[in-house]
């Protein structure tokens, strides 16, 4: 297969700009990724061995650049963010059982609707608590829910143990969760 970059543009930039977005929440960001992603690709013209089409080798680069953004937010909020965990879980659970507190008991979203238009305005409001939460459990949460990434995985690309990775994780799912019962329930 012969690459051709000056099709890229208009071949694949929406598509990888769409890729970026969904998993940094940052437009402008997402943008630069994209264009330097092209150019890294250019760089690279003579590394593309044809084993795979050109958007996925440009996607692969993409989210090698997007796991650097990861790297580089999470660096230096670990032992805060971890600690910040910890003390919160009374907030929803209870010292003494470990059970949820009444109060924050879970709820339907209401997510199961089949109407394009509900479940594109749930996205918007989870792609806003996406963007409340710290950069390290952003990145974590991100990584293994819309990546599909192992745990052993992340934790070696962010530099977590893997206790931290599963106190991130669920800290994470609790803010996203108290984030869209506030404004989507």
């Amino acid at each position: 297969m012969k690459l051709d970059p000056h099709q890229w543009v208009s071949a694949h930039a929406d598509y990888l700009y769409a890729f970026a977005i969904t998993r940094l929440n940052e437009e402008e960001l997402a943008r630069d990724l994209v264009q330097d992603t092209f150019l890294a690709a250019l760089e690279k013209l003579g590394s593309f061995e044809g084993k795979s089409t050109e958007r996925t080798w440009l996607t692969a680069i993409l989210k090698n650049k997007i796991m650097d953004v990861y790297r580089k937010k999470s660096s230096g909020l670990k032992t805060t963010a971890i600690m910040e965990a910890e003390q919160d879980q009374e907030y929803f659970f209870s010292k003494d059982d470990g059970h949820w507190n009444k109060e924050h008991l879970p709820q339907a979203f209401g997510i199961e609707d089949k109407d394009h238009l509900v479940n594109k305005e749930f996205e918007q409001v989870l792609k806003k608590c996406m963007q409340k939460l710290p950069a390290l459990w952003m990145a974590v949460f991100t990584m293994k829910h819309l990546e599909d990434e192992l745990t052993g995985t992340i934790c070696t690309e962010l530099k977590v143990s893997a206790s931290n990775f599963w106190v991130i994780i669920h800290r994470a799912k609790l803010n996203l969760r108290a984030c869209l019962q506030k404004n989507w329930v």
